[in-house]
Protein backbone atom coordinates (compact mmCIF):
# COMPACT_ATOMS: atom_id res chain seq x y z
CA UNK A 1 0.00 0.00 0.00
CA UNK A 2 1.46 3.85 -0.81
CA UNK A 3 1.83 5.75 2.07
CA UNK A 4 -1.72 7.54 1.95
CA UNK A 5 -2.93 4.28 2.69
CA UNK A 6 -1.02 3.63 6.02
CA UNK A 7 -1.84 6.99 7.10
CA UNK A 8 -5.22 6.70 6.89
CA UNK A 9 -5.71 3.06 7.63
CA UNK A 10 -3.73 4.49 11.08
CA UNK A 11 -4.62 7.51 11.65
CA UNK A 12 -1.58 8.94 11.06
CA UNK A 13 -0.54 11.85 9.29
CA UNK A 14 2.00 11.18 5.72
CA UNK A 15 4.62 13.71 7.37
CA UNK A 16 4.18 11.80 10.29
CA UNK A 17 4.90 8.53 8.91
CA UNK A 18 8.02 9.73 6.76
CA UNK A 19 9.54 11.08 10.02
CA UNK A 20 9.38 7.80 11.70
CA UNK A 21 11.12 6.25 8.97
CA UNK A 22 13.78 9.36 8.97
CA UNK A 23 14.42 8.48 12.93
CA UNK A 24 14.14 4.40 12.92
CA UNK A 25 11.28 3.52 13.76
CA UNK A 26 9.91 2.43 11.03
CA UNK A 27 11.75 0.70 8.42
CA UNK A 28 12.56 2.39 5.22
CA UNK A 29 9.91 1.48 2.84
CA UNK A 30 10.70 -0.60 -0.58
CA UNK A 31 10.23 1.79 -3.74
CA UNK A 32 8.07 0.92 -6.39
CA UNK A 33 9.51 2.25 -10.05
CA UNK A 34 7.86 4.89 -10.03
CA UNK A 35 9.54 6.29 -6.73
CA UNK A 36 6.64 5.77 -4.58
CA UNK A 37 6.82 4.18 -0.39
CA UNK A 38 5.02 0.66 -0.72
CA UNK A 39 4.03 -0.43 2.71
CA UNK A 40 2.95 -4.12 3.75
CA UNK A 41 1.01 -5.17 6.69
CA UNK A 42 4.17 -5.41 9.28
CA UNK A 43 4.42 -1.92 8.39
CA UNK A 44 0.44 -1.27 9.37
CA UNK A 45 1.07 -3.20 12.28
CA UNK A 46 4.11 -1.55 13.76
CA UNK A 47 3.08 1.67 12.95
CA UNK A 48 0.24 0.91 15.18
CA UNK A 49 1.99 0.01 17.80
CA UNK A 50 4.19 2.76 17.71
CA UNK A 51 1.12 5.34 17.29
CA UNK A 52 -0.36 2.99 20.46
CA UNK A 53 2.86 4.15 22.67
CA UNK A 54 3.20 7.77 21.58
CA UNK A 55 -0.77 8.24 22.44
CA UNK A 56 0.29 6.56 26.30
CA UNK A 57 2.92 9.46 26.26
CA UNK A 58 5.84 7.49 25.54
CA UNK A 59 9.02 9.12 24.55
CA UNK A 60 10.18 8.49 21.15
CA UNK A 61 13.25 6.75 22.85
CA UNK A 62 11.26 4.48 25.04
CA UNK A 63 9.00 3.48 21.89
CA UNK A 64 12.27 2.62 19.74
CA UNK A 65 13.44 0.84 23.43
CA UNK A 66 10.38 -1.28 23.00
CA UNK A 67 10.35 -1.75 19.37
CA UNK A 68 13.88 -3.28 20.37
CA UNK A 69 11.77 -5.96 22.86
CA UNK A 70 9.31 -6.42 20.38
CA UNK A 71 11.56 -7.23 17.65
CA UNK A 72 13.48 -10.09 19.44
CA UNK A 73 10.47 -12.45 20.13
CA UNK A 74 12.33 -14.78 22.40
CA UNK A 75 13.97 -11.49 24.56
CA UNK A 76 12.80 -10.80 28.28
CA UNK A 77 10.08 -8.49 28.28
CA UNK A 78 11.66 -7.19 31.98
CA UNK A 79 12.54 -4.33 29.67
CA UNK A 80 9.34 -3.50 28.99
CA UNK A 81 7.67 -3.63 31.94
CA UNK A 82 10.37 -1.57 33.79
CA UNK A 83 9.87 1.23 30.71
CA UNK A 84 6.02 1.04 31.64
CA UNK A 85 6.37 0.84 35.50
CA UNK A 86 8.76 3.87 35.27
CA UNK A 87 6.42 5.92 33.04
CA UNK A 88 3.14 5.28 34.88
CA UNK A 89 5.22 6.97 37.90
CA UNK A 90 5.82 9.97 35.79
CA UNK A 91 2.41 9.94 35.16
CA UNK A 92 0.79 9.58 38.41
CA UNK A 93 3.52 13.03 39.41
CA UNK A 94 1.79 14.34 36.78
CA UNK A 95 -1.65 14.04 37.39
CA UNK A 96 -1.14 15.12 40.82
CA UNK A 97 0.94 17.89 39.96
CA UNK A 98 -2.35 18.69 37.80
CA UNK A 99 -4.93 17.75 40.74
CA UNK A 100 -2.81 20.63 42.29
CA UNK A 101 -3.14 23.36 40.11
CA UNK A 102 -7.10 22.38 39.99
CA UNK A 103 -7.87 23.01 43.51
CA UNK A 104 -5.43 26.68 43.02
CA UNK A 105 -7.63 27.46 39.60
CA UNK A 106 -10.87 26.25 41.21
CA UNK A 107 -9.57 28.67 44.15
CA UNK A 108 -9.17 31.70 41.95
CA UNK A 109 -11.82 31.29 39.92
CA UNK A 110 -14.43 31.17 42.88
CA UNK A 111 -12.06 34.38 44.24
CA UNK A 112 -14.09 36.99 41.32
CA UNK A 113 -17.47 37.89 40.54
CA UNK A 114 -16.83 40.88 38.96
CA UNK A 115 -15.82 44.31 39.30
CA UNK A 116 -12.46 46.27 38.83
CA UNK A 117 -9.32 45.13 38.08
CA UNK A 118 -8.29 46.49 40.96
CA UNK A 119 -10.08 44.44 43.54
CA UNK A 120 -10.52 41.46 41.07
CA UNK A 121 -9.76 38.28 43.21
CA UNK A 122 -7.62 36.38 40.06
CA UNK A 123 -5.30 39.14 39.46
CA UNK A 124 -4.63 40.00 43.16
CA UNK A 125 -3.77 35.84 43.37
CA UNK A 126 -1.59 35.30 40.15
CA UNK A 127 0.23 38.15 41.97
CA UNK A 128 0.78 36.82 45.54
CA UNK A 129 3.10 34.19 45.74
CA UNK A 130 1.90 29.98 46.10
CA UNK A 131 1.98 28.07 49.01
Amino acid sequence: MQIGKIARATGTKVNTVRYYEEIGLLKPAPRSQSGRRIYADADVERLVFIRRARGLGFSVSEVRSLLEVSDAPNRDCKDAANLARNHLRRVEEQIEQLQAMRQELIGLARACDGGTATDCGIIGGLARKSA
